[in-house]
């Protein structure tokens, strides 16, 4: 086992004080968005050991998952993931163009898609997939603006999955005006005003508003679904699901990849046409990732087809001999709550406060956690895909 040295990312709508006080850090007044913990070359933890610091990567190759805390004060942009044949082709193309991979221009940083999960560490508030089209049309039907009536003749006129991404598409092929913007999020307030929403549309273009007036994103958050996690909740996005998460502190456990199309609430670089792309391969639902239960005291996440898993362990003085983790192999964990000892097949420890992290493998065998606090733990499962055949069964 080795403890984890982890880079940071200061996103501009990160958090100042979210993930130095989970870090038991002092604060600087920077906002810190999210922390990796994993191998990706753009942000690669190290390792401790006697000798000083190595990348991860010299002891575990290249890992297929990565684990990150993020941490969100205002609206991250509009996005969507690509699935993996659009990753690899796109990657090709930008390497072959020679474009730098530190590039605001890129768009594709690896070959890989990156299908994720959050795990809610605080109430965490997000827009993930499309309302469905009644619906939208009813958040459309209650702000007389001109372009939301356009809007709604476009989709009667092309309702369903494929009416919605064409929405999409015109919106940013050919934004709105910054005051047809703020028409539709006065109309918004002022049905908010006389107690009138849809399932928090209104609020949610009020919110984003104020941090990012004139966007075109404020439009889109319209016909996204509205969706807040308790901590302890889970939420998977797949490949093509479009999604915005709004605030609060999570856990990500992903492939490792940092492919992203944006499309709007964002000083970063936009790629509508790859983003609408992207939008056509995927589905539009909303998908809330219920945990199995791993012996008494361990809950076990495993979304899509098996990609990566997260389980989450509580344990206590009421079980001095500790409780043992599921899994084997290649594991980043880091403790989300208290204090306490990760400790090996051969009976090595490693102690762990809140925000510490660590990487076990194959020769750790199986982990146990003694003390008082909350683990989390995230894996690639050994079955990897096995859902494949069982949905071919």
């Amino acid at each position: 086992m080795y403890a984890l040295n982890c880079p940071t990312q200061g996103y501009d709508w990160g958090s100042t004080d979210g993930i130095p006080r989970f870090r038991r850090h002092e604060a600087d007044g920077h906002p810190v968005a999210e922390v990796w913990m994993g191998t990706h070359p753009l942000g690669t933890a190290c390792v401790r050991t006697d000798e000083g610091e190595q990348p991860l990567t010299d002891v575990a190759g290249e890992l297929g998952f990565m684990l990150k805390i993020l941490a969100a004060d205002r609206p991250l942009s509009i996005q969507v993931h690509p699935n993996a044949p659009r990753a690899e082709a796109g990657y090709a193309d930008e390497e072959a163009a020679g474009i730098p991979l530190n590039s605001r221009d890129r768009v594709f940083k690896d070959p890989y898609p990156k299908p994720e999960m959050v795990y809610a560490l605080s109430q965490f508030d997000t827009l993930v997939g499309f309302r469905p089209t009644a619906e939208i049309l009813r958040v459309l039907a209650g702000l007389d603006t001109p372009i939301t009536r356009k809007m709604a003749a476009e989709l009667r006129s092309k309702p369903g999955f494929k009416g919605i991404v064409k929405l999409v598409e015109r919106r940013l092929m050919d934004p709105p005006g910054a005051h047809e913007v703020a028409d539709v999020v006065a109309a918004c307030a002022s049905a908010l005003e006389r107690g009138l929403d849809v399932k928090r549309a209104y609020q949610t273009a009020v919110e984003v508003e104020k941090h990012h007036p004139g966007d075109v994103g404020v439009i889109i958050s319209l016909l996204l679904n509205r969706l807040t996690l308790q901590p302890g909740e889970a939420a998977f996005l797949d490949a093509g699901i479009i999604h915005a998460h709004l605030s609060g502190m999570c856990l990500e456990v992903m492939v490792s990849s940092d492919n992203v199309m944006r499309a709007g609430l964002t000083s970063k670089h936009i790629a509508p046409t790859d983003m609408v792309h992207c939008l056509e391969e995927g589905m539009s639902r909303v998908a809330r990732v219920t945990p199995e239960l791993f012996g008494f005291s361990t809950d076990v996440y495993r979304p899509g087809l098996g990609d990566f898993a997260l389980s989450v362990t509580q344990t206590s003085q009421a079980e001095p001999t500790g409780v043992v983790l599921p899994a084997t192999g290649q594991r980043i964990l880091v403790c989300t709550a208290g204090d306490v000892a990760v400790v090996n097949g051969s009976g090595e420890s490693l102690w762990l406060e809140r925000g510490d992290a660590a990487y076990a493998d194959d020769s750790d065998g199986i982990l146990r956690v003694v003390g008082t606090g909350e683990v989390a733990q995230a894996y690639q499962p050994e079955d990897a895909h096995a859902g494949k055949l069982t949905d071919l069964v």
